[in-house]
């Protein structure tokens, strides 16, 4: 039986999600990629519990996560809290999410409307063994859908008791605006918009979401803070065969040219000078100026886990250290 440390709480960050109630971690844990059908079981479990034993209490899921196995991840998840962590239920924010293509037929392709985004969560219930989500996502803005039914059935998800809140993902600042008046309308408990963000990613800054979401009380969770790896030391020295873009599992292999592994090799050396690994630096870099609530993390093995959690030791940066690392990400 899987016992926690007792001072699992000790160390980590929680910050506010927007201007609710809701406290998250400033680090997450996200089940996207390792943790689904392909992963090892044992290993699974492992990072779940080092996670939670490190205080990283929200663990965010989808119902696609585990392709091509739909729903796996979500199985796995099921599969430890059951053997366990349930019993700590109440200490956890669960979050998943639907959006993307699920099911075959058109109920189950990439959409928002009411019959697949509640038909989707009551899967993601039954395949985690849950009663309710802390965090329902919309995963991706639909335009094929009205925003009032893809909002309408999120609201009614909140009132059936399946969630606690909602959040939407990968929606820029004019569709978060938009759908955000209609939950003013009906009173949603929405918090969070989950956007991808990064020092080589940083649209949320051009597209202004980052103050819009400061400026309104949404709360921030950030996915790929370290580019599909490409923040970490996995590619200073050459691409290893079992790296995402040695096995050709990311679509931006095509950017790891020359130039771009000078700019990673000029972030180490800064991260290096603050006594940080690069991937600690890169989230540290997300994390700092306060408009994020909690980056979610990727692993395929608990010593990662532990590192990256290590990023909020140091989130403060000096003037030189910001003029030097924006000189070297800035376009040759």
């Amino acid at each position: 039986m899987y016992l926690p440390k007792e001072d699992r709480y000790e160390k980590m960050i929680y910050n506010p999600c927007g201007t609710s109630g809701l406290k998250l971690p400033a680090v997450s844990l996200g089940l996207w990629q390792n943790f689904g059908h392909q992963g090892n079981i044992a290993n699974i479990e492992e990072m779940i519990y080092t996670a939670f034993d490190i205080g990283i209490t929200h663990f965010d899921l989808a119902n696609n996560y585990g392709h091509p196995y739909n729903g796996s991840a979500e199985e796995n998840f099921g599969h430890v809290l059951k053997k366990g962590l349930n019993n700590y239920r109440d200490e956890l924010c669960i979050s998943t999410k639907a959006g993307y293509h699920m099911w075959p037929g058109p109920y189950g392709d990439k959409n928002g409307s009411r019959k697949y985004l509640i038909s989707s969560l009551d899967q993601s219930l039954k395949r985690m063994g849950l009663e309710y989500v802390d965090i329902f996502y919309h995963h991706i803005f639909d335009p094929n859908t009205p925003l009032e039914e893809t909002a309408l059935a999120l609201d009614q998800i909140v009132r059936q008791g399946k969630a606690l809140y909602v959040g939407i993902s990968n929606y820029n600042s004019r569709q978060t605006n938009d759908i955000m008046s209609i939950f003013k309308e009906l009173k949603t408990p929405f918090i969070v918009n989950q956007p991808s963000y990064s020092m080589l990613n940083r649209w949320i800054e051009d597209d202004s979401l980052d103050d819009f979401a400061k400026n309104n009380g949404i709360g921030l969770a950030v996915f790929s803070p370290l580019y599909q790896g490409f923040l970490t030391d996995r590619y200073l020295h050459g691409i290893p065969d079992d790296s995402r873009v040695g096995k050709g599992s990311t679509w931006i292999k095509d950017q790891l040219t020359p130039e771009m592994l000078q700019k990673l090799k000029d972030l180490n050396e800064i991260a290096k000078e603050r006594g940080q690994k690069l991937s600690q630096m890169a989230l540290s870099w997300v994390l700092r100026n306060g408009k994020v609530t909690t980056v979610l993390i990727g692993a395929s093995r608990k010593e990662q886990i532990i590192e990256n959690a290590a990023c909020i030791n140091h989130l403060d940066f000096s003037e030189y250290e910001l003029s030097k690392i924006e000189s070297i990400l800035k376009p040759s």
